[in-house]
């Protein structure tokens, strides 16, 4: 057993998806495509001193539930501490980089000796049981701009990508339930997040994945007045943005959000997928 292990798991922001429930949470899921982000979570495990896992964020202890099922799957009762650079519930993928940090870390930690195929499948099946994801694990785990064509875990999801890299913006006004939004009615979503990846696997570029984001996100009936103003404002000053999913964020390439008079956040799109330190 080691003394302490620290994973790195990129946010990511999904710019539109269909949902696929499935009775078994591993095969369940997501399709769409999104962003993956230099800014991100560092996970750090290390063994629980009296046996009790417990799991702090940004210095304040929560309950994060894909994260106390990775711990009590792979039986390891640890200490978590993350320490975030993205909002947690503003569509970054936040709930789900900790659960597969916390999966890495862990199993180097208490020496498990599970493959990464299989420590994505603990945490993604985590994320789909708890409700606050369908596939922000798989996407994280790969890096890049992903194009998630199957749902599921890394067993059961074909993967594809955009081959470019951005200068990536964003803004977030709030919150958004992704617990809510999943547990609803999600018909009209689906249909739409199928026309939109449709259109991405036929042109895969980015300027492509944000046409098709944004038009997803007016067609699912997601907007707020605050995200439409700010994708038409960044719209009028030339540029792309889009909606983050599930959030009250907005993201652009390259200036358009300050180019629009904003002062957003800056980061880039990260070449990689989660890694240990």
């Amino acid at each position: 057993m080691r003394e302490e292990a620290t994973a790195f798991v990129p946010g990511h922001i999904t710019g539109f998806f269909s949902a696929h429930p499935a009775e078994d949470p591993t095969k369940a899921g997501s399709r769409g495509a999104g962003l993956t982000l230099t800014d991100g979570v560092d996970v750090t495990v290390t063994p629980a001193p009296e046996g009790e896992s417990t799991i702090v964020l940004d210095d304040k202890e929560l309950e994060i539930d894909p994260v106390r099922t990775v711990l009590e799957t792979l039986e390891t009762p640890a200490h978590v501490e993350a320490e975030s650079e993205i909002p947690l519930g503003s569509g970054f993928g936040v709930s789900g980089a900790m659960a597969l940090g916390t999966a890495l870390a862990a199993n180097r930690v208490f020496e498990r000796k599970l493959s990464r195929n299989e420590l994505v499948t603990i945490a993604h099946g985590a994320e789909v049981q708890a409700g606050t994801g369908l596939g922000d694990v798989v996407a994280q785990a790969h890096g890049g701009v992903p194009i998630r064509l199957e749902p599921g875990g890394p067993q059961e999801n074909k993967l594809d990508a955009i081959p470019e890299r951005a200068r990536v913006e964003y803004v977030s006004f709030g919150e958004l339930s992704t617990a809510e939004v999943l547990s609803g009615e999600t018909d009209q979503l689906s249909a739409a997040g199928k026309q939109a990846l449709s259109r991405v696997v036929e042109e895969p570029t980015l300027l492509s994945f944000m046409y098709a984001s944004r038009l997803f996100a007016r067609e699912a009936g997601l907007l707020t007045d605050e995200v439409t103003a700010t994708i038409t404002d960044v719209a009028d000053a030339g540029g792309q943005a889009s909606m983050a999913m599930l959030g009250e964020t907005v993201f652009a390439l390259g200036t358009g959000l300050s180019d629009a008079g904003y002062e957003p956040t800056v980061c880039a799109t990260h070449p990689a997928g989660a890694m240990l330190k």
